[in-house]
């Protein structure tokens, strides 16, 4: 079994020699399994481990007991390990989520946290395929695209998932042959939630009255399915820049010109137009595909006709095609910062070149442009914007993960406050990859464990509100 996993570490570019690995360990068997391994891994590619609890503050004694199994093997183990205590019920009310959902957030700023505080490289998680099989299943019953298909990736930025080549049971089966216990999680075992039924229900049927392999199975079409999805984004963002006029490229309002988009192949215009209005929401969350479809058949109305979208947009039919835009064209305050006064910013907007492209082994020059950089692909959980500072923002200014707010660092820089308004970011979400002109959030640089680059390239435009001449040359 240990080969297995060591096998699907390196298919995957999971690990390497020197990294300094946060494994997330709760003390049930799948995260007890994850960091036997990780040990096991340790003498071959001599990596630090260091484990992290988060006690969610909700199953009283039987939480309490967890903690104390997890300080006992991590004592015993000589593993550093920090234990951090939350109130998830509290931050489930207070930002009105599930119980599930909250300790899931929880739990990653916790584990980012401590990645951040001890260098680390890697945050390793304990999924396995049984958790895949639930997170398929879950995705199309609520609806989904081939993303949802994809399921649970391997490598997610600095995420890792080394168990997901193995079945619950052999986690279990591992642990029993090797003589280690783990803690057994009650709530997992109740109805409450629709995944602990998936999990105690429909797998189990799946298994026992379709087919054994059922979730083997799934779990190979899922890698099928991730790659084919990572085609058609690469696709959809090449068609999607064809489809928009040039001066509306602004991120705020979008015009897809009604000609170049039936020029599309139909499979990707949904993809088109789902993207396209992530861009001007600023997230994805809750952009489905009634939204999308609702928005692709305004291009068969009459000019005038508008439809009303999350987040406050609007897609309005126009002679050209169809515009899309979000009312105030900011997002609302992400914080509780008091929020910046806006004003209307007159320039001409600059114009933009990405490309994603394989890193190669013996690929050592980056380039010193200025208006020109490399960034690590894998490592962006958003749409890549350009825009203007919004509340929040913030920039890792060193290779500790240190952040910085956008204020501050303007301030620091003696930066005039009637510029800031005008100088163009790099954004993913509210985590400024650059600050154009000016610096390079470190978060997001080329490393030896960089996989895919993405080249930006900012020519013309208006740099803090002075007119320049080609600034990506």
């Amino acid at each position: 079994m240990y080969q297995r996993v060591k096998a699907y570490v390196e298919k995957y570019h999971m690990l390497e020699r020197g990294d300094k690995v946060i494994v997330g360990v709760s003390g049930g068997a799948d995260s007890v399994c994850l960091l036997f391994m990780l040990l096991e891994l340790q003498k071959e590619k001599e990596i630090t481990i260091i484990a992290v609890h988060v006690h969610h503050g909700i199953r009283g004694r039987a939480a309490d007991a967890d903690e104390d199994y997890v300080r006992k093997i991590c004592r015993e183990q000589n593993v550093e390990l920090y234990v951090w205590h939350e109130d998830v019920k509290y931050y489930a009310m207070e930002y009105k989520m599930t119980l599930e959902e909250a300790g899931r957030n929880v739990r990653r700023k916790v584990f980012e946290d401590v990645m951040a505080k001890c260098g680390g490289t890697r945050i390793a998680l304990a999924h396995h395929q049984n958790d895949n099989a639930e997170t398929l299943l879950w995705n199309l019953c609520r609806g989904c695209g081939l993303r949802g298909m994809g399921g649970i990736a391997p490598v997610d930025g600095v995420y890792i998932r080394p168990l997901l080549c193995l079945r619950r049971e052999e986690t279990e089966v591992y642990l029993k042959n090797q003589g280690i216990s783990y803690c057994i999680d009650e709530t997992n075992l109740e109805d409450t939630y629709t995944r602990n039924r998936l999990r105690g229900h429909v797998i189990p049927y799946l298994e026992e009255e379709i087919n054994p392999q059922a979730v083997q199975h799934m779990s190979e079409t899922m890698e099928q399915m991730r790659k084919l999805s990572e085609f058609i984004e690469m696709e959809t963002a090449r068609y999607a820049e064809m489809c928009i006029d040039d001066t509306w490229k602004n991120g705020r309002r979008v015009l897809v010109r009604k000609e170049a988009f039936f020029k599309v192949p139909e499979v990707l215009r949904s993809y088109i137009v789902h993207e396209l209005l992530c861009r001007v929401a600023g997230r994805r969350k809750d952009i489905e595909q009634i939204h999308v479809k609702l928005t692709e058949e305004l291009f068969g109305h009459q000019v005038g006709r508008k439809l009303s979208l999350p987040y406050e947009m609007t897609a309005e039919r126009c002679y050209e095609g169809i515009e899309l835009y979000r009312k105030g064209g900011w997002l609302e305050n992400p914080s509780n910062e008091p929020e910046l006064e806006r004003k209307v910013i007159e320039e001409e907007e600059p114009h933009v070149v990405m490309r994603v492209f394989e890193k190669e082994h013996d690929m050592e020059a980056f380039p010193q442009k200025t208006y020109t950089k490399w960034f690590d692909y894998d490592i962006i959980k958003n749409t890549v914007k350009i825009r203007h500072r919004e509340p929040g923002d913030s920039i890792v200014i060193n290779h500790l993960g240190e952040t910085q707010k956008l204020k501050q660092y303007f301030i620091n820089n003696k930066i005039p406050r009637e510029e800031r308004d005008r100088i163009w970011l790099v954004a993913d979400g509210d985590q400024i990859m650059w600050i154009v002109g000016y610096r390079q959030s470190q978060k997001y640089q080329i490393t030896d464990k960089t996989r895919k680059i993405l080249e930006i390239e900012i020519c013309g435009g208006k740099k803090n509100g002075r007119a320049s001449k080609s600034i990506g040359s």
